[in-house]
């Protein structure tokens, strides 16, 4: 059976004062159950994430990570240093890190191998953009880039990963892929995967992401292949996540 898994990505958003109370309402609010609950902090809040969360159920990771291990690299932050705070997953390949920083697919493969080396989850992310789904480029597109990671990693490797499909068009745009979208590029995803190990991809977690709410989650998490949720926005409030957390069990 998969594992049903539901990431909280905080984006750039946070002061130390809305971190606390965010992190205490989901303590105080998560059930038990079978869901694997995740949150990815900024960088300046790992440690008080770490302190909050210690001994908890949740699981905590980061937003991006560099592909080396030390060096003359100002401004990125080590896989080493993650670590460091405890985190167990890092977010590979965001829509927004490909977009706005010029991520390219042979930067986000050497991460994905980097991180599975130092013993971090990735969540690795594909997506279209509005004009290459209306372009009819959408499996062309997801393909590309998950394939960039299986060539260099080795589909292997996605034994100890988690896949996101993240259409860029309804990230932060309000707009929703129906479930029957989302459900066709998951299975997609799920096959090209299989043709190379059925195993690995019959285990592999591959989350929706992309204004998951709690008033659609239930019904894209419904779906065959869809197995939780890259949570954006709603991920920032503490009763909505958890709505979203309930919906995947």
């Amino acid at each position: 059976m998969r594992t049903a898994v539901v990431a909280g990505n905080w984006k750039m958003n946070g002061t130390k004062a809305t971190v606390a109370s965010l992190l205490r309402g989901l303590k105080a609010g998560l059930a038990p159950g079978r869901t694997q609950v995740i949150v990815c902090a900024p960088f300046p809040y790992l440690s008080q994430v770490s302190d909050e969360l210690s001994g908890s159920p949740i699981q905590w990771g980061a937003q991006n990570v560099s592909q080396h291990t030390a060096g003359a690299y100002t401004g990125e932050v080590s896989l080493e240093m993650l670590k460091d705070f405890g985190c167990t997953h890092v977010i590979l390949g965001h829509s927004e890190r490909r977009a706005l920083f010029s991520e390219q697919d042979d930067v986000i493969a050497d991460k994905f191998c980097a991180a599975l080396a130092a013993g971090l989850t990735p969540i690795l992310c594909v997506g279209e953009t509005l004009e290459q789904r209306e372009s009819g480029e959408t499996n062309t597109v997801v393909l590309q880039q998950l394939m960039a990671v299986v060539d260099k990693a080795g589909i292997a490797s996605f034994a100890g990963a988690i896949l996101a499909y993240e259409p860029v068009w309804a990230i932060g745009t309000g707009l929703t892929a129906t479930p029957g979208q989302a459900q066709e590029v998951h299975e997609i995803l799920r096959m090209c995967l299989r043709d190379l190990d059925e195993a690995v991809a019959s285990k592999l977690s591959i989350l929706y992401g992309g204004s998951v709410k709690a008033s659609n989650a239930a019904e894209l998490f419904s779906c065959a292949d869809i197995d939780g949720g890259l949570i954006g926005g709603a991920s920032l409030d503490a009763e909505e996540f958890l709505a979203i957390c309930q919906a995947a069990e």
